[in-house]
């Protein structure tokens, strides 16, 4: 008897680890400009000058050591302006990821819009489509997901996924003014990406 009682406690934990693998997990969603690297109203058109902010790259490898999935979501409509190539904002990326792994941090994916502003995409933020895209391909709950951006689309864009939105005024944004952003508003305000981090961990 005590035996059988024992196979059975097996087979049930057996089934308890097969639901937790099959169950979709949480990820933290990166705006580019402003959040990882430097913000200053221009365009990023070669991979040399992107700069990562100070404390990003260890503020992901701090989410990776927690068990993060991390991705990124970006527009880069200097693409469709035609300031650049699509195989070029890949070096770029590429680059972001090298200098990434320098602090033994990676991304999940990136996922970039790269249309003119008047394309009329669904990927472009405010929308979410970026978002739901790598849900989709990533197995994320987008509920139990945040998006931290340092702009008033990033912050409507996690809105429209269901994800709960963090600022950052390291970007777009210095100073947090509530009339600036489209109700409802970020859950939290941070100075930068570290410290949102140090919070979130």
């Amino acid at each position: 008897m005590s035996s059988q009682g024992e196979k059975k406690d097996k087979a049930l934990d057996v089934d308890m680890i097969t639901v937790s693998l099959d169950e979709s997990a949480g990820a933290v969603f990166l705006d580019r400009d402003g959040v990882l690297s430097v913000e200053d109203g221009a365009f990023v058109t070669r991979p040399e000058d992107l700069r990562l902010l100070a404390g990003a790259a260890e503020a992901v490898a701090k989410l990776n050591a927690a068990g993060w999935k991390v991705v990124v979501f970006t527009n880069q409509s200097a693409v469709g302006r035609g300031l650049l190539t699509a195989e070029t904002l890949d070096a770029i990326h590429d680059r972001l990821r090298q200098e990434l792994a320098a602090a033994g941090a990676a991304l999940t994916a990136v996922y970039a819009c790269i249309h003119h502003p008047t394309a009329g995409c669904d990927c472009r933020k405010p929308l979410p489509g970026m978002l739901l895209q790598a849900a989709r391909e990533h197995n994320i709950d987008l509920a139990k997901s945040y998006a931290i951006g340092d702009s008033p689309r990033d912050i409507a864009a996690a809105h429209a996924a269901g994800c709960i939105p963090l600022l950052v005024l390291s970007g777009h944004t210095h100073t947090y003014d509530p009339a600036s952003f489209p109700n409802p508003q970020p859950m939290k305000v941070f100075p930068d990406l570290p410290t949102a981090v140090e919070w979130l961990t």
